[in-house]
């Protein structure tokens, strides 16, 4: 496959078991090769993109295209036998969405997800993370005289602050549509997120999809923060400057508990198969 960006990253399996899998990490625009590799050990073939940032991008997480995703599981598709997204934070917004919009995946699976569009900041104004064919999906504005009161910055409370702010009806037309998605949905998220509620954002994703008489798996610590860390995965570091929450143990026992499920979802072997 050739890539729009240098950086892109496939991860193909010795023991392929069929499923592709485009990664899409968070507001950091890294590609995330560990993880890639990770999934790769255990049958997936991986496509890990830079979504903002890179050749042609974005400069930020703002107004982004959602046709680059669609685009890259175009390119993932002739190598797999099913196709799959896993996205955390930012990338498990745009994850759903996608998958809201392209029956071809057979499975989501979102780290620390979003219920709702939020907005990012870019050209002296605030508009939607994301575009679908020219225009910007609606988003739950945040609260502009919102200041953090640690440091580093805790930012859950604005989120919660800015949903509380915004009318049922903009909520409403910002929530991610995720009775459209097929296929399995299993959602990870930690109770001591810092960066946003992703444990409120999970069961209201799950409730949503429950009235449409859809499943949902839904995997949560109480102790875990923004960071879920797999069985053999080694923690993150850099990003923006704020709190994320959790603790490495917290954090690897929400990752030891939802693997099971995702392995499920994704049609792995759940062990190494070297």
């Amino acid at each position: 496959m050739r890539f729009t960006d240098p950086e892109w990253l496939l991860a193909e399996p010795q023991a392929p078991t069929g499923t592709g899998v485009l990664l899409l990490a968070g507001s950091s625009g890294r590609v995330a090769a560990g993880r890639a590799e990770l999934l790769a050990r255990h049958g997936a073939t991986v496509l890990a993109i830079r979504w903002f940032g890179g050749p042609g991008q974005q400069p930020g997480p703002y107004e982004v295209p959602l046709e680059l995703f669609v685009d890259a599981l175009d390119q993932l598709e002739p190598e797999c036998e099913r196709l799959a997204l896993v996205g955390t934070s930012f990338g498990a917004e745009a994850a759903l969405l996608v998958a809201a919009l392209d029956g071809r995946v057979t499975a989501t699976v979102a780290f620390a997800p979003s219920a709702y569009v939020w907005p990012g900041y870019g050209a002296d104004r605030w508009t939607s993370h994301w575009t679908w064919q020219g225009s910007a999906l609606p988003f739950v504005p945040l609260v502009e005289d919102w200041t953090p009161d640690s440091d580093p910055p805790a930012y859950r409370g604005w989120y919660d602050e800015s949903l509380a702010a915004a009318g049922p009806e903009v909520v409403d037309a910002a929530a991610i549509p995720v009775e459209r998605i097929g296929g399995r949905v299993v959602l990870v998220a930690g109770g001591d997120d810092q960066v946003w509620p992703a444990v409120d954002f999970a069961a209201a994703i799950a409730d949503r999809r429950q009235r449409h008489l859809l499943a949902t798996e839904v995997v949560v610590d109480p102790g875990a923060g923004h960071r879920t860390l797999l069985p053999g995965e080694a923690p993150v570091v850099g990003g923006q400057r704020m709190q994320r929450g959790g603790a490495d143990g917290a954090d690897r026992a929400l990752g030891a508990r939802a693997w099971p499920v995702i392995a499920s979802a994704l049609a792995l072997r759940a062990s190494d198969g070297g």
